[in-house]
């Protein structure tokens, strides 16, 4: 029979959980006490919550908050990074702290939203993305570049068309001239 204390702790990490904009399971075997307060420093810097979590406890709030696909990248020791803004810019920042942990930090894997589970190898591209306002920006460039092409176009032809005009007119003023 579970404990009211797991029962309130499976309802905090299912809240979290569908907050999240996105989930990176980690496993962090080797750590000791201070080097996990300094990574979660500076997890806490980068926006990023960190919670070690017993696997049991966030399988059963993963099924609660309707996201069973989490279940497939927690394995071992398991401390779950959430992150509520941008999951590009929450992916860096693990990664980041993965890099700095010298091997101590291994992320497992990670849901975006209601998206399919992420292997590492995803996580890692995630996190070499720019930032969102320079994908914007990217974006609409990509978008921009077509229509600035048809408008250099469309006023090319009409140039080209008052150039022909123009010359004929000039054409046409001496010999009105000389009669």
């Amino acid at each position: 029979m579970p404990t009211q204390e797991k029962i309130d702790r499976v309802a905090e990490l299912k809240d979290k959980l569908e907050r999240s904009s996105i989930v990176i399971s980690t496993g962090y075997s080797g750590m000791n006490a201070n080097q996990m307060v300094d990574l979660r420093r500076r997890m806490r810097d980068g926006g990023v919550e960190f919670v070690v979590v017993k696997n049991n406890l966030l399988s059963r709030a993963a099924d609660a908050a309707e996201i069973p696909q989490l279940k497939d990248v927690i394995t071992g020791q398991t401390a779950i990074a959430l992150g509520y803004d941008d999951a590009a810019t929450i992916a860096k920042a693990v990664n980041q702290a993965a890099q700095a942990s010298a091997g101590t930090l291994a992320v497992h894997g990670a849901v975006v939203g209601q998206g399919e589970a992420m292997q590492p190898a995803d996580v890692s591209r995630l996190a070499d993305l720019p930032p969102r306002p320079i994908l914007v920006a990217q974006l609409l460039g990509t978008m921009q570049s077509p229509l600035y092409g048809l408008a250099s176009v469309l006023n090319a032809t009409i140039s080209s068309l008052a150039y022909v005009l123009q010359a004929r007119i000039e054409q046409l003023q001496p010999a009105e001239a000389a009669e």
